[in-house]
């Protein structure tokens, strides 16, 4: 018997597989008795999702008793497919493979057990081992896609797009909604490991070449990967890209800006040209604090939207402490004062004249850090509302009966904290 007598429902989204399906059901089922043998699971029924194949797909998989076999009229997505089979099958893990022959079904056993030992929600089939043959322009983007989402949700990651997994049932409610197409996959990386609820575990699997026609087209589908990875970043860490557009911009304004700090230190001057230079160094600089302040914002948003602790470490927490009351008002406050010391002989040469002399260079930096101050005062006013929202929303929970209490019956213990009535 498998552990707790539980069951694996192994689901098979197809289109078009007329040349693979075959095998593919035979694999699974010929892999039940190596599972079954690992103490994983006692139990394992397959699934077939024809998802509006138009050739000999659903016949070849009806050909099979073992197997239930669910069929769309018109093609409704890879995503689908997978999700109209968990939807009918009974286990309590539920799987999925691809039907073109590149996965080894038996590798659902260590994926079984990963989800144990590591207490693990989903185990991903990592394709990217030395023993896998995905072709390279595919391995290459596979590659530079975990980078992204590794890069975005600081955890270490090798194939964001396996199509076969083992996930709890219990899981679901926390991985939707996740799309309908080819990207299923991948956008399920992408919540798993940036929303930080669920813990995913990946288990080197080996990889075939595929039987038949491949449906992904690597430019369009790329994007798409692309896509659904940047969306769930701005969805659940929306502070992670928009500090990665805020640091390149502040580099890129260091490194307009070099040339004339430089030949100021020397000479104690400026060229007329270097204007140019200087205000789109400003303007970098701009776009760089008005990215870091929305990145702020934003984070507390998408923690109170999804009911998230908010947290004051790594490099997003040290940016979130800047913005705290007292260290807004200390900064802001330093950088009007450094504005007004820069400006003050060209205000009172216009207060004692009527006109001003003064070196552009001075109006220049000094609205640059006017404007810096402004949005850390307008980021602070939206930290205190966001906070005041919060409170209140902690005051109404505080209000709300718990779920569990139980009034004592008449002569039994009372409840504590409840007072009879």
């Amino acid at each position: 018997m498998g552990r707790s007598g539980r069951s694996l429902s192994i689901v098979i989204p197809a289109l078009d597989e007329e040349q693979a399906i075959g095998a593919s059901i035979a694999r699974c089922l010929a892999a039940r008795a190596a599972i079954v043998a690992s103490d994983a699971v006692d139990r394992i029924e397959i699934l077939v999702v024809s998802d509006g194949s138009t050739d000999r797909t659903e016949e070849i998989a009806c050909g099979f008793e073992e197997v239930t076999v669910l069929a769309f009229d018109l093609n409704r997505g890879y995503g689908a497919a997978i999700l109209t089979g968990f939807a009918h099958a009974s286990g309590e893990l539920l799987g999925f493979l691809d039907a073109d022959g590149t996965c080894d079904p038996t590798a659902f056993a260590d994926l079984c057990r990963a989800l144990d030992e590591q207490q693990a929600d989903v185990a991903l089939g990592s394709r990217m081992g030395q023993d896998s043959a995905m072709p390279l322009v595919r391995s290459f983007g596979n590659a530079v896609f975990a980078w992204i989402l590794g890069t975005l949700s600081r955890k270490r990651i090798r194939d964001t797009a396996s199509g076969m997994r083992v996930l709890r049932r219990s899981a679901l409610p926390d991985l939707m909604p996740l799309p309908d197409g080819l990207h299923f996959t991948p956008a399920m990386s992408a919540r798993i490991l940036l929303e930080d609820k669920l813990r995913l575990v990946e288990v080197p699997i080996p990889y075939d070449e595929r039987t038949g026609r491949s449906k992904l087209h690597v430019l369009r589908d790329g994007m798409r990967f692309l896509g659904c990875i940047v969306q769930a970043a701005v969805t659940h860490r929306p502070a992670r890209p928009l500090l990665l557009v805020a640091s390149a911009a502040a580099v890129a304004a260091l490194l307009v800006a070099a040339l004339p700090v430089r030949h100021y230190v020397a000479q104690h001057s400026l060229e007329e040209w270097m204007i140019y230079r200087l205000l789109l160094a400003s303007l970098l600089a701009t776009v760089s604090a008005l990215c870091v302040s929305t990145a702020v914002v934003a984070e507390r948003v998408a923690a109170l939207a999804h009911g998230r602790r908010r947290r004051d470490a790594g490099p997003t927490g040290l940016v979130v402490r800047l913005f705290r009351r007292r260290n807004g008002w200390l900064l802001g406050s330093a950088l009007l004062g450094a504005a007004i010391v820069l400006c003050w002989p060209g205000l009172i040469e216009y207060w004692s004249t009527g006109h001003v002399v003064m070196h552009w260079s001075r109006a220049a930096l000094a609205s640059l850090l006017v404007v810096l101050a402004v949005a850390l005062a307008v980021t602070g006013f939206q930290l205190d509302m966001l906070d005041l929202i919060e409170r209140e929303r902690a005051g109404l929970a505080a209000l709300r009966p718990p779920d569990r209490i139980r009034r004592a019956a008449p002569g039994g213990e009372p409840v504590p904290g409840v007072r009879a009535g």
